[in-house]
C-alpha cells in the first residue's frame, strides 16, 4: 500500500510514464500523480499534498523553474524535495536551480538507476521508513543503492555527456569520413549530437519533419536499443541549441549487408512544448531548403 506521494510534471507522456514505471518498480510505497505542465501541477498541488515533485524545465504555460518557484513561497511546500529532470544540463541553468531551492537535478535522458539514486538521495529517511513500515526494503530485488554504487563505480566514460553541444565538420584536411549515405559537404547545421543515457552518438541528419529525426551514425559507436529515451542537440542558428526529447523508433542499416559502416537512427520526438516545436520548425525549414 503506497504511502507517500509524488507528482510527475512534464509535458511529455513519454517522459511521465518513464518516471512513473520506474518508481512503482522500485519504490511500491510511492503514489505517482502527474501533470502536464506547472500550471496543472499547481492546481492539484491546491488541492492535495505531495511528498516529493520530479520535474521537467521546459514546458508550456508554467515552466519547471516558475513551478519551483512558486512552490519555495508556500508554507505546506516549501521543503517538500524537487528534482529537476530535464535536458538542459548546461551550468547557468543548474546554477539557476539550485539558488531557487532545487533538492537535485536529473540529465536527459536518464537511466532507471540515475532515477531511483536521486530519489533515494532526497527522501532518505522518510523514503526508507516507509518500505520497511510496508515490509519492503530497499536492498530488495530492486536493489536501488546497490545499483547506484554500480552506477558510480562505472569506468570514466561510461556516463551521459550533459548537454553536448552539435557535432561540427572537421577542419579541412581533418580526414572525416563521408562513407555511405553520409554527405561530407552537409553545411553544420544538418549534423547533430543524440544523447541516450549511458552513451552520446554523433551523427548527421538525413531527414528531419516536426514528428521525428532520421539520423546516420558510424557503427563503430554504442547504439541504443529500441524505445530508449533520446535527446537530440540541434544548433538552430549560431550558437543557439535546441533539445528535443524522444525515443528510438528505428534502428537500421545502411547498406543490404552486415558489415555496414553506418547504420540509420529514427528517433520519434515526444515535446508539446510550443517554443520547441517553433525552433523545430525553423531547423526543418533552413534543412529543406538546404537539401534543394
Amino acid at each position: 500500500m503506497a504511502m507517500l506521494k509524488a507528482l510527475v510534471v512534464d509535458d511529455a507522456s513519454f517522459v511521465r510514464d518513464l518516471v512513473k514505471r520506474t518508481i512503482r518498480q522500485r519504490f511500491p510505497v510511492i503514489e505517482t500523480t502527474d501533470a502536464q505542465n506547472g500550471r496543472r501541477a499547481q492546481s492539484l498541488m491546491s488541492r492535495a499534498n505531495f511528498d516529493l515533485v520530479l520535474c521537467d524545465w521546459e514546458m508550456p504555460e508554467m515552466s519547471g523553474l516558475e513551478l519551483l518557484q512558486w512552490m519555495r513561497q508556500q508554507p505546506q511546500f516549501e521543503k517538500v524535495p524537487f528534482i529537476m529532470i530535464t535536458s538542459r544540463g548546461d551550468k547557468d541553468h543548474v546554477v539557476e536551480a539550485v539558488k531557487e531551492g532545487v533538492s537535485e537535478y536529473l540529465g536527459k535522458p536518464f537511466s532507471p538507476e540515475g532515477l531511483s539514486r536521486k530519489i533515494i538521495k532526497v527522501m532518505g529517511r522518510t523514503l526508507s521508513d516507509a518500505m520497511a513500515h510496508s515490509g519492503k526494503s530497499l536492498s530488495g530485488p530492486a536493489d536501488a543503492f546497490r545499483e547506484s554504487v554500480d552506477l558510480l563505480t562505472r569506468k570514466p566514460g561510461s556516463e551521459p555527456e550533459p548537454a553536448t553541444p552539435a557535432v561540427r565538420p572537421a577542419a579541412p584536411g581533418g580526414g572525416q569520413s563521408s562513407g555511405a549515405g553520409v554527405k561530407a559537404a552537409r553545411p553544420a547545421m544538418n549534423l547533430a549530437s543524440v544523447r541516450f543515457s549511458d552513451s552520446t552518438l554523433k551523427s548527421v541528419v538525413k531527414d528531419i519533419n516536426l514528428t521525428e529525426v532520421r539520423v546516420i551514425a558510424k557503427r563503430d559507436q554504442v547504439f541504443p536499443g529500441i524505445l530508449d529515451q533520446a535527446v537530440v542537440d540541434i544548433e538552430i542558428a549560431d550558437g543557439q541549441m535546441a533539445r528535443l526529447n524522444g525515443y528510438v523508433h528505428q534502428l537500421q542499416a545502411v547498406d543490404k549487408r552486415q558489415d555496414t559502416d553506418f547504420v540509420s537512427v529514427t528517433i520519434r520526438f515526444v515535446d508539446e512544448d510550443p517554443k520547441k516545436l517553433e525552433d523545430l520548425s525553423r531547423f526543418v525549414a533552413r534543412f529543406r531548403a538546404g537539401a534543394r
